[in-house]
């Protein structure tokens, strides 16, 4: 039997998660935005709520939350900002190698941590000149005794500028694409890692953007995570089941969108009545409500097939892709229905759509969805 209802500990999840949103992030998120400060202060406070570190095991200190309900979470968090939710959600991409491929000595080491205190942790595959194509990363591994080397540049890695541990893929051989990745986990402040900070963003800013520099890192073999030549497998996965997430970011701040528009329309009067009178201004509305619906549905289903072990379903390329363009149009929208008073940083809905083009980039972009999902569908 099919049904849509949450369940009373989903609903008590997303409650917190709004409340939170309201209190703690919406009253800063301009703030850290304009100054593109990064949020230490609030994702504190979320790691004390239980906002942080979903889905790691109750073995290792969490609370062993689903798929489903880390995307509940997400939506709340980012109807407060994309920026800071950014900052308090990237843990879960660095947990999932772990949960995928680590053994127990790496989980218990790495998520225990997390769990321990307030820790930041960073996945790190994107590189200056490898992005969507992930095969064709630069940075190289090779090995040496007890150890294996790493030398490369890693771009656009979030929280990579905090973190205290990171997931880094290398290759050892580019020669042989996807067949030479391996996967690593390893401390941040080993011997030959330099960081920096990324600024100039559109959006997203509280959010931390950086630059990590591997020379000559001597990681030990006991880093290594599951087998070599399987890197690219372990990312893959991993973004099957994290695109859900990007789906849930979406309708958060899309969610958002409306409920301003809809307060502003009431408000704002032209023509001796408010804007909420006339048709194209309702017309829009009722567009923005039909796609978070749908974007809201279609996310859950991917999330929840994740849930049921069938982690490898186009589906979470549907739901990123879908929620990903819809959640820019409707913030554009926003943005038009506030007139010239949406392009002011004033008023929050510009950020909402400098937030929201991020979700049709990260992640594998809007385009590359629909690659894998027609590669899918011709049996490719």
């Amino acid at each position: 039997m099919i049904t849509f209802e949450l369940t009373e500990e989903q609903r008590e999840l997303k409650a917190l998660a709004h409340k939170f949103a309201e209190h703690e992030m919406i009253p800063r998120a301009r703030e850290y935005d304009l100054n593109a400060t990064f949020p230490h202060d609030v994702c504190a406070k979320a790691f004390e709520a239980g906002l942080m570190n979903f889905q790691v095991p109750q073995e290792f200190g969490g609370p062993g939350l689903t798929t489903l309900d880390s995307c509940i979470i997400f939506e709340e968090l980012n109807y407060g900002c994309a920026g800071i939710a950014g900052a308090i959600g990237a843990n879960e991409l660095a947990t999932l190698p772990l949960l995928i491929a680590g053994n127990t000595e790496q989980k218990r080491s790495y998520l225990g941590a997390l769990t321990a205190k307030p820790t930041f942790a960073a996945f790190a595959i994107t590189e200056p000149g490898a992005g969507s194509d992930v095969a064709a990363m630069s940075t190289s591994y090779r090995r040496d005794g007890d150890f294996y080397v790493l030398n490369g540049v890693k771009h656009f890695i979030s929280n990579g500028s905090q973190a205290q541990w990171y997931v880094a893929f290398a290759t050892a051989d580019r020669q042989r694409r996807h067949k030479g990745v391996s996967a690593f986990v390893f401390p941040a402040d080993l011997p030959g890692i330099s960081r920096r900070r990324m600024h100039g963003k559109l959006g997203q800013r509280a959010g931390d953007t950086a630059e990590v520099t591997f020379e000559e890192v001597r990681v030990p073999a006991s880093g290594l995570l599951g087998e070599e030549g399987e890197g690219f497998k372990y990312a893959m996965i991993t973004f099957d089941h994290s695109r859900p997430s990007i789906g849930s970011i979406a309708t958060g701040i899309s969610q958002r969108a409306l409920d301003e528009s809809l307060k502003y329309a009431k408000q704002r009067s032209a023509f001796g009545q408010p804007i909420a009178n006339f048709q194209a201004i309702q017309f829009m509305l009722a567009d923005m409500a039909i796609e978070i619906e749908a974007m809201r549905l279609l996310t859950y289903k991917a999330a929840w097939l994740v849930d049921q072990g069938q982690a490898r379903s186009p589906l979470s390329a549907y739901a990123k892709a879908f929620a990903a363009d819809a959640c820019m149009k409707i913030t554009t929208n926003a943005v038009q229905i506030f007139g010239g008073y949406g392009y002011m940083d004033e008023y929050p809905v510009q950020k909402l759509m400098r937030d929201a083009k991020l979700l049709q980039i990260y992640e594998g972009t809007s385009q590359i969805q629909r690659v894998v999902i027609a590669r899918d569908l011709l049996k490719l």
